[in-house]
């Protein structure tokens, strides 16, 4: 007798099981985090790169600075370096110094013949900044007689050579043994018209 075999040819279980995957969206907190690693990685690199082209760019002038050092003589140097001190030095003296001469000149030109000084001095006045501001004139004098001391007062007062004194006061009238009537003047003159440089500029444009 034959054996019976039942043979289906239908699976009961399916023989593997499959899984479906699904793709995950990127988030925006991702996209933005590697933008961020990706700018600085490439600032880092930029900088680094830049880094070392200043240091050889500094390198290049300290060679160029000891290259020109030698070809210049170490007395040379020095002796410039004095030249250049005492010019400074000279420019400073210059700009600060005084010339009287405008002064005398303007007061030989409004002074009568019937007045004479016989005292001449001045001071220097400093500014808040330091610098000078003006220069204080004070003098003595003789006239014959009151009139004359008040025609010369009137003369600083109208005279265009006469326009760089300010403020003139005649003070301490008296008489002396001989009837000429004595007296003190005082002033200021604007540093501009006993300018040294001035001075000399000008004297030079008359020449020509």
């Amino acid at each position: 007798m034959e054996p019976n075999f039942q043979t289906s040819f239908i699976p009961k279980k399916p023989m593997m099981q499959e899984h479906a995957t699904r793709a995950r969206p990127v988030g925006i907190l991702t996209l933005i985090a590697c933008f961020i690693l990706f700018t600085a990685l490439l600032v880092t690199g930029g900088l680094y790169l830049y880094k070392g082209v200043l240091k050889k760019d500094i390198k290049d002038k300290e060679d160029a600075l000891v290259l020109a050092k030698k070809r210049f003589k170490p007395s040379k140097i020095a002796e410039l370096q004095l030249l250049d001190r005492r010019l400074i030095a000279s420019s400073k003296v210059l700009a600060q110094h005084v010339a009287i001469t405008p002064i005398f000149q303007a007061l030989q030109d409004i002074t009568m013949k019937t007045v004479r000084y016989t005292n001449f001095s001045y001071d220097l006045a400093d500014d808040k900044n330091g610098k000078n501001a003006k220069i204080n004139i004070k003098m003595r004098g003789q006239a014959i007689g009151y009139s004359s001391v008040a025609l010369q007062s009137d003369l600083f007062g109208t005279k265009d050579e006469a326009k760089n004194f300010i403020d003139p006061i005649f003070s301490n009238l008296s008489l002396d043994d001989k009837g000429n009537v004595l007296f003190d003047l005082e002033f200021s003159v604007n540093p501009s018209f006993v300018d040294y440089k001035q001075t000399l500029l000008t004297s030079t444009q008359a020449q020509d």
